[in-house]
């Protein structure tokens, strides 16, 4: 199977899957390097590689910062918009749920309309919802355009996972995968310091508005550099069913689990219900997916032990990550007093410090295997967040800050091997699925983590315990997902070495 650069820079036969073979087709789209050649196994990375990761981490930041933007702005949004906390929460939920929906719906997307164009209008759709959200005068529209804007963010962040794949192909995976590890790593360690700045000095608009010049230099890279070929009608037609199972079960499932924070309680029926409606939505939507040749995402991938091992392993380790980026700034802002631009300068360590091992944690996933270094990467996040449990409110500035910026070391080494092994082991073609897959558990797995966290600081402060003392134990609770995420990463380092 060979494709021209208009659809994809990589071709590869099936024993790719287990890393046996790849085969790179030259940026003139004509020539293709075959194992045994000349170049076949050449470890550097052509510079339109590095153009097209520039281009999907442009995307990817803004995803990601918006987030953390919004959520650090919906006080001052409800204030403005006459809305109670409870309708305007909806701003963050809405886009939630919208995004697991989208998820689901994405790789049959980018099969159909060209996995690029696919990108290229999602990154549209996210600029001009930004732009209508920044006009909105009622809490209701700026909801609904929310929902819209979270449509498009689902589809574009798993839509650049899989350019970069088929781009980089299985043995570049770590190093290319590494750089787009910096917007999950460095946006949310800076979004307090940018929220907390712009809020100060500009409206909440701004919010929203900031991303509309962005989105426009987004736009015209990404139709000057990323592969823009059409997709194929070999996809088939949606298959409608699965859409409904798989995007109602995982934003159902993700809902009940983000509702957690609002009491702490496990028994509220705005937490159960919907999560015990989501578990069985799943379900059905396996029952209904195996027997299909094309379902809406090809669940006989995971009969790969390496795609499923590094899955799993990277499900608890977005437990891990999503629970300390959430309790961070929740340290600082709660526990110390800090204001908003404070706190994000205090976490600016822990971004640095993941910013600058992604590279190099790139390299060593591309030369021993994911497996390995998250292994380490995870059991090196339990030991530097552990720390944190023994410390008292007036624990040494220094001390803090060296821990943290170890946190984000070992951040760096945790996550991304894992979400590069899984890529690495599957086909070009199946890479859409691939990304489908590996965003919906990293998200089900965080709203775990973030539940988790949200539960042990409830119960600490209904008991009546010293505010330090419910931090003290959330941060053990991350460090015990971390050694559980070590534990499953050793499955995927056994799968990889067989």
């Amino acid at each position: 199977m060979t494709r021209s650069r208009t659809d994809t820079a990589v071709t590869a036969d099936p024993r790719a899957a287990t890393g046996e073979s790849e085969a790179v087709t030259a940026e003139s789209g004509s020539a293709t390097v075959r194992p045994g050649t000349p170049g076949a196994d050449s470890d550097k990375i052509p510079a339109h590689v590095w153009r097209t990761a520039a281009v999907v981490v442009f995307g990817a930041v803004m995803g990601m910062l918006d987030t953390s933007l919004v959520n650090i702005g919906l006080h001052t949004i409800g204030a403005d918009l006459h809305s109670s906390l409870a309708t305007i929460q909806w701003v963050a939920s809405g886009y939630l749920l919208a995004l697991g929906v989208s998820l689901t719906v994405c790789g049959w997307l980018s099969r159909r309309v060209g996995v690029g164009r696919l990108w290229v209008g999602a990154l549209a759709a996210f600029t001009v919802t930004s732009a209508l959200c920044g006009l909105a005068d009622t809490a209701a529209w700026l909801i609904a355009l929310r929902i819209l804007q979270g449509l498009a963010a689902g589809v574009m962040i798993p839509a650049g996972q899989t350019i970069l794949g088929q781009a980089a192909g299985p043995k570049r995976m770590g190093r290319v995968m590494g750089v787009v590890g910096i917007a999950v790593v460095g946006a949310p360690a800076l979004g307090p310091t940018i929220g907390g700045l712009m809020l100060a000095h500009w409206s909440w608009q701004w919010l929203f508005l900031i991303n509309i010049p962005f989105g426009l230099v987004g736009l015209a890279l990404g139709l000057r550099y990323l592969p823009l070929g059409p997709g194929t009608k070999a996809s088939g037609g949606l298959d409608l069913v699965g859409l409904i199972l798989a995007g109602g079960g995982v934003s159902a499932v993700v809902y009940g689990l983000s509702e957690i924070g609002i009491d702490g309680s496990f028994t509220a029926p705005t937490v159960w219900l919907p999560v015990v409606l989501g578990l069985a939505a799943l379900g059905g939507f396996v029952a209904w997916s195996l027997p299909r040749a094309r379902a809406l995402l090809d669940l006989r991938m995971f009969s790969n032990r390496v795609f499923a091992a590094a899955n799993t392993a990277s499900f608890f380790a977005g437990a891990s990550m999503f629970g300390v980026m959430v309790l961070l700034p929740l340290y600082f802002q709660v526990l110390h007093g800090d204001g908003l631009v404070r706190t994000g300068v205090s976490l600016i360590s822990f971004g640095v410090g993941g910013a600058i091992t992604l590279p190099l944690g790139g390299r060593l996933t591309d030369r021993f295997g994911g497996g390995v270094i998250a292994v380490g990467g995870n059991l090196a996040v339990a030991l530097t967040v552990l720390p944190f449990a023994f410390l008292g409110v007036d624990a040494d500035a220094v001390l803090v800050q060296a821990l943290l910026f170890a946190a984000g070391v070992a951040t760096a080494l945790a996550g991304m091997p894992l979400v590069s092994a899984a890529y690495a082991a599957v086909r070009p073609d199946q890479l859409p699925d691939a990304a489908a897959f590996v965003n919906i558990l990293q998200r089900v797995g965080g709203a775990i983590g973030v539940a988790v966290i949200a539960v042990i600081l409830s119960r600490a402060t209904q008991s009546g315990w010293a505010a330090a003392s419910g931090y003290q134990l959330s941060f053990a609770g991350v460090a015990v997902m971390s050694l559980v995420a070590s534990g499953a990463s050793t499955v995927l380092r056994r799968h990889q070495r067989a």
